[in-house]
């Protein structure tokens, strides 16, 4: 009887160990989850704009060629100029691959800011009920959060710097979470 309630002592203890463990995973993925998915939603605003600019700057230089009063007090070279460089927009953007980057980061800045909240739901929830299962959802996410990793985007230092600033800053912080709400 005694070895039996040592066993079951030591059963909940190991229990109790690996649903720690759970938690601090989940939650260190929680953070990764929300340092990753902040890059990419900064970039993206930067791409945005990038793909704005190169879709006026070819109507905004066309139709300075094209303007019949400019022509008659702009050297010809000026005009041709414009010209030339309204028609290299369409192929930089294209070489670029601006179109498809805005949706690659919008999609991915999307399923890291999904897995941050479920990462973090199986920290403070789901983590409290069976512990096998709370492993298994873990496992799962660790499945999804490796699937959005292999696709390898890399965003530019800057973007991470400024995601440190407004992380650390506490823009991403809830009231309810610093005890204010």
């Amino acid at each position: 009887m005694a070895e039996d309630i040592r066993d079951a002592h030591t059963d909940l203890r190991l229990s109790e160990a690996r649903r720690s463990e759970i938690v601090k995973e989940a939650l260190r993925q929680s953070e990764s989850c929300l340092w990753t998915s902040t890059t990419l939603f900064i970039w993206l605003r930067q791409v945005r704009r990038q793909r704005q600019f190169y879709i006026a700057a070819p109507i905004l230089l066309g139709a300075f060629a094209g303007f019949s009063v400019l022509q008659e007090l702009a050297p010809t070279w000026v005009i041709a100029s414009a010209s030339l460089l309204a028609s290299l927009f369409p192929a930089l953007a294209d070489g670029l691959k601006i179109e498809t980057s805005v949706d690659e980061i919008s999609r991915l800045a999307s399923e890291f800011k999904a897995l941050q909240d479920r990462f973090r739901r199986l920290a403070n929830e789901q983590s409290l009920g069976d512990v096998k299962e709370a492993g298994a959802i873990l496992s799962d996410l660790m499945d999804r959060m490796d699937a959005v990793r292999s696709v390898s985007i890399t965003p530019p230092e800057s973007c991470f710097a400024a995601a440190k600033k407004k992380i650390e800053g506490g823009h991403y912080q809830f009231e309810t979470d610093v005890g204010r709400g």
